[in-house]
């Protein structure tokens, strides 16, 4: 009821001219009949305006009615702009709108083809993209068998360049594979409880040659907390820290990569700190931000600047927090901020 009155009320305020125009005409005619017979006057002029009033109604409820039944045909056409609905408005609009209303059809059905297209390009992007990613691990799978099992046959040096291009093989693969599913209409996140100790370690484990050729030390503290999360996901936040280290640290000392947690009612913070050149201030706000490779990219020339990126969109997906602090020569503390669930 509601809903009409006001329908109604707007119907009202559109046609407002007219309801003036048609008071004003009544208004002359009722002068012209006073000046010619008072007495007819007095006993028309009720009539005169009770008539244009229940005029002006039909009118109002029938333009009001047509209005409604239009806009919601309107409406229908604009979700659905096939040429059975085109047709179903063109009544309703005068001659000179024929011609807009068809070219907005032919616009509107131009558009749902080209996003047509479009979703079936990215669907066979994403599928080009895992299929590639099933394809190299073939040999990648044959490069940790050689090194797996053909490691004391092999010179140090050579061992160490291959576990170099092992992990960069596969960071690359796991930050393509993010990456498109980050871009994409598809995300397969499983939730459930996992064990920050088990995951750490096993991000550790995934760089255990580089580490041990550099001698990292890795220290673990207070990593008894359960958080509820994504095991992939986690894991490759994980490695995108542990990589860093690796890439920026120093050799005036010995590496080293501490994990620890501590908790509150609200949160569960985990912690990942290294002790490697550091990060200037100026830098810090932008680590997070795509391609950003900051003022230690003459270290590394190769650097990308997706991984803290990539590490930034997947947290922000499993609705984790990142947080990072440093100080140029003390290492970065990188910090994961997950919601207490008390699991």
């Amino acid at each position: 009821m509601k809903s009409l009155f006001l329908s109604i009320l707007n119907t009202i305020q559109k046609y407002r001219i007219w309801l003036f125009g048609l008071f004003c005409i009544d208004l002359f005619f009722s002068l012209l009949l006073w000046l010619s017979d008072t007495e007819k006057f007095l006993s028309l002029i009720g009539v005169i305006f009770l008539g244009s009033l229940l005029f002006f109604s039909l009118v109002l409820y029938y333009t009001n009615r047509k209005e409604n039944h239009f806009r919601q045909l309107f409406l229908h056409f604009l979700q659905d702009p096939n040429k059975q609905k085109e047709e179903e408005l063109l009544p309703f609009v005068c001659t000179n709108d024929f011609q807009l209303i068809q070219k907005i059809g032919c616009l509107l059905r131009k558009n749902l083809e080209q996003q047509a297209a479009l979703h079936t390009q990215i669907n066979d992007y994403e599928e080009y993209v895992e299929a590639w990613a099933h394809e190299i691990k073939t040999p990648l799978s044959l490069l940790t068998f050689l090194l797996d099992n053909h490691r004391e046959e092999l010179e140090p040096s050579i061992c160490y360049k291959l576990d170099y291009i092992q992990n960069q093989i596969q960071e690359s693969v796991s930050q393509m594979l993010y990456y498109a599913r980050l871009k994409g209409t598809k995300k397969d996140y499983l939730f459930e409880p996992l064990s920050l100790s088990t995951c750490c370690e096993e991000a550790v484990e995934n760089y255990h040659p580089l580490l041990n050729e550099k001698n990292f030390q890795i220290t673990q503290k207070n990593l008894s907390a359960t958080v509820l999360s994504d095991k992939r996901g986690l894991e490759f936040i994980l490695n995108q820290i542990i990589s860093n280290s690796i890439k920026y640290c120093t050799q005036d000392q010995t590496p080293q990569i501490s994990f620890f947690t501590r908790q509150t009612k609200s949160h569960i913070f985990l912690s990942v700190q290294d002790n490697g050149i550091g990060v200037y201030p100026c830098d810090l706000p932008f680590l997070f931000e795509k391609g950003f490779t900051g003022s230690t990219s003459h270290i590394q020339k190769k650097a990308t600047g997706m991984g803290l990126y990539l590490a930034k969109a997947v947290a922000d997906d499993l609705t984790i927090q990142l947080a990072i602090q440093s100080e140029r020569g003390k290492g970065v503390e990188v910090t994961l901020i997950f919601p207490n669930l008390s699991l």
